[in-house]
């Protein structure tokens, strides 16, 4: 249990820092929600089948998070012309 209590302190330490390292567009926040979403609940299920649902949910939520805002945020970078 305490192991599990660092994964999520430090997965909710490393998305509240990330709001603060750039501006964000809209398509960056839509992605970091929709991913952390689809990653918690794959997460949850591959998790369980080890017998580690909420581990898997929390790991599989903050992967998910970060590969969706990576995805909208290069959106957003098409989208306003930086790239």
């Amino acid at each position: 249990m305490k192991k599990l209590s660092i994964i999520l302190a430090s997965g909710i330490a490393a998305i509240s820092l990330s709001n603060c390292a750039a501006p964000n567009g809209p398509n960056t926040q839509k992605g970091a929600v929709t991913g952390g979403l689809i990653g918690a609940a794959a997460g949850g299920i591959i998790g369980h089948q080890s017998g580690r649902g909420l581990e898997g949910a929390a790991i599989g939520g903050a992967t998910g998070a970060g590969a969706g805002a990576v995805y909208g945020n290069a959106r957003d970078q098409e989208q306003y012309g930086y790239r």
